[in-house]
């Protein structure tokens, strides 16, 4: 089968534009089911979103990939600024400006997000939004959970940082930055043993220097990240969801994603070994994608979609 090209398009949310991929369908013959994507805490969609992408159009999916305001491609001053109500305006207008392309059946789309886009995928799930089905992906759900697993003096310094960056926003300056990812007791938004690594790992020569990421962060997103609870409404999400979870997971606790879950009426979850970096490419991506393709394909290819 020869798939057709991605396309780069832009949408709008609020105050700016969002870039995005869009992936038609394979068939021009009929409508297809649609995800829309979208990546974590600090991350484009060329940190490996374009892996997930490829397999998903190729079993018969049309899929639109897209950059929050602020990163990437996608416009927003300044950068790097990670606000979660922006970005679930960014989600929002992105599931609706899907319903407008070519090819695709409005009544089944479907949300993927990865990290901190799983937990935008449930606060977004509870919603309704007319969605057909979700994929929270080793997805961050409980903002005090993951702040728990920081060391002490570090998450105490990110909280300096965010105050000082809060102060400089009231009087009109540009962000305090802190560093995304870092070593363990680093300053960094994230900083346990397997992150640097894993998160770097993922990030293309090119795309590092070219700008489009760069491992940085507002530091307001360190009082931000703690308040953020998106699975606190999950008990309303009334679509089928999958729950993918890494049980050493050093950034969203397993157990935490599991008491989730288990509140959801229509969740299947699929657990896997090791930690929150290791399904993006590899061995670990191969049984990712593959459960989650035939969770997607059930729902929204089969007979009962």
């Amino acid at each position: 089968m020869t798939l057709q090209p991605r396309q780069d398009l832009f949408f709008s949310s609020a105050d700016a534009r969002c870039a995005a991929w869009f992936y038609p369908p394979s068939s021009a013959s009929a409508s297809a089911p649609c995800l829309v994507m979208a990546h974590g805490l600090g991350a484009t969609r060329e940190l490996g979103l374009d892996r997930f992408a490829l397999r998903f159009q190729a079993a018969g999916f049309s899929v639109l990939a897209f950059d929050y305001r602020h990163y990437g491609a996608s416009e927003g001053e300044p950068r790097e600024l990670m606000s979660v109500s922006r970005q679930l305006d960014d989600w929002r207008a992105a599931i609706a400006f899907a319903t407008t392309l070519s090819g695709v059946d409005p009544k089944r789309i479907a949300i993927w997000g990865s990290s901190f886009g799983g937990g935008h995928v449930l606060k977004l799930a509870s919603e309704g939004l007319g969605l057909a089905a979700a994929v929270s992906q080793v997805p961050f759900s409980n903002g005090i959970a993951s702040t728990l697993k920081m060391a002490v003096l570090p998450a105490l310094l990110i909280t300096l940082n965010a105050l000082l960056d809060l102060v400089r926003e009231l009087v009109g300056l540009s962000p305090r930055y802190i560093a995304l990812v870092g070593r363990p007791g680093e300053v960094a938004m994230m900083s346990a043993g397997d992150c640097y690594q894993g998160f770097l790992q993922l990030v293309p020569a090119h795309v590092a220097a070219s700008g489009l990421w760069r491992n940085r962060i507002a530091a307001r997103a360190g009082l931000a990240v703690p308040l953020y609870m998106p699975g606190r409404n999950a008990a309303k999400i009334a679509i089928p969801i999958l729950f993918a979870i890494a049980e050493a997971d050093t950034i969203a606790p397993a157990s935490t994603t599991h008491a989730i879950a288990k509140r959801v009426r229509l969740a299947e979850v699929k657990s896997y070994p090791n930690g929150h970096f290791d399904y993006y490419q590899g061995a670990g991506f191969e049984q990712m994608v593959t459960d989650e393709l035939e969770f997607l394909t059930r729902h929204l290819l089969g007979a009962s979609a």
